[in-house]
């Protein structure tokens, strides 16, 4: 039989080397905003304002230098004589830029000496309330100007970390009375501070203790119920919320346990790691705040706790317009 004739044309072209395969027919690109937003967050940068609330030797400056492995604390400064006792309550903040894997991120740790260290501690929230207020307000005006800057500054207190003595018996009454009033304008995530001060058995008698408080006196904190996007937001949450409250324990001191380096508090029968989630519930906390929940907390205080304020504020301000022109009104008359 006679091969049939080969026509040159007909050959495959070999491919070069570099060359972009065909594109798809069907593909639009809609999939590269993702891309997109990712660059102007990597220029832009990231923020994040943290309060820590609680007594003096709760170990708040550690712990928050534990969280972002850092000397990022009001107390990492020198302080002066006058800083060390505090006669009343004050807020203090500290920013620092912190950089990981090309990932930029401005934290404003936002300290509160004096909360709970004098005898008389009636009505110590409102410092804190009044400083929480002021960041919206700031924001508010920012945004009423007739000439808005193209990036906002965002003092925005977005999460508050309380620190709750290890007692191991019940809530004090000026932990209830600080979160019932405070959950309402900021995210609260309680904290039992030093926990290893308490045994395993005390510390989950303590955490069941201070969950039925927390219910019983109608306290919301992070994560609200009621914010849960869906199904899977809600099944993740909920595992969170029967943690709450993380008993925790903050060292920035590294030691070397079986060839690795970890960050604990060594004691005459072992070392307590920080990071071990067997020892203490410091990984949860960290999780929670940074990993997996830091953009939704800061979505929470713009789109539900500084919009209920600045609802407010427009509402009293139409009120009291309203009120200015059914005076002049009535001035006319006359």
């Amino acid at each position: 039989m006679a091969e049939p004739s080969r026509d040159p044309a007909s050959k495959p072209v070999p491919s070069v080397r570099g060359e972009r395969p065909p594109p798809d027919f069907n593909y639009v690109g809609i999939d590269a905003i993702l891309e997109q937003m990712r660059r102007k967050a990597m220029k832009q940068g990231f923020q994040l304002n943290i309060m820590v609330v609680g007594q003096s030797g709760l170990g708040k400056s550690t712990l928050v230098n534990t969280l972002f492995k850092s000397k990022v604390s009001r107390r990492s400064m020198q302080a002066t004589a006058e800083e060390r006792i505090p006669k009343t309550i004050e807020i203090k903040s500290v920013s620092h830029d912190i950089e990981e894997k090309g990932v930029r991120m401005k934290l404003t740790v936002i300290d509160t000496p004096g909360f709970g260290d004098h005898i008389n501690n009636e009505n110590c929230w409102q410092p804190i309330m009044k400083f929480i207020n002021d960041q919206y307000e700031k924001y508010l005006q920012e945004e009423l100007n007739i000439n808005r800057k193209r990036w906002i500054p965002d003092s925005r207190v977005h999460c508050c970390i309380y620190f709750i003595p290890p007692t191991g018996h019940s809530l004090r009454p000026l932990d209830v009375e600080f979160m019932r009033r405070l959950s309402k304008v900021v995210n609260i995530v309680p904290v039992i501070a030093k926990a290893d001060t308490l045994t395993l058995e005390e510390r989950d008698f303590f955490k069941q203790k201070i969950g039925e408080e927390l219910g019983a006196h109608g306290i919301d904190v992070y994560p609200q119920k009621e914010f849960d996007e869906d199904t899977e937001d809600r099944m993740i949450n909920e595992k969170i919320r029967e943690m709450i409250p993380f008993a925790v324990v903050g060292s920035d001191q590294e030691y070397q346990v079986n060839g690795r380096r970890i960050l604990g508090r060594k004691t005459k029968w072992g070392t307590i790691e920080v990071e071990n989630i067997a020892h203490c519930e410091f990984a949860y906390l960290r999780d929670l705040l940074i990993r997996t929940h830091m953009q939704n907390i800061k979505d929470i205080t713009s789109s539900i706790h500084y919009e209920m304020y600045r609802v407010k504020r427009l509402n009293e301000s139409n009120a009291y317009s309203n009120g200015v022109s059914e005076q002049d009104a009535s001035t006319n008359e006359m």
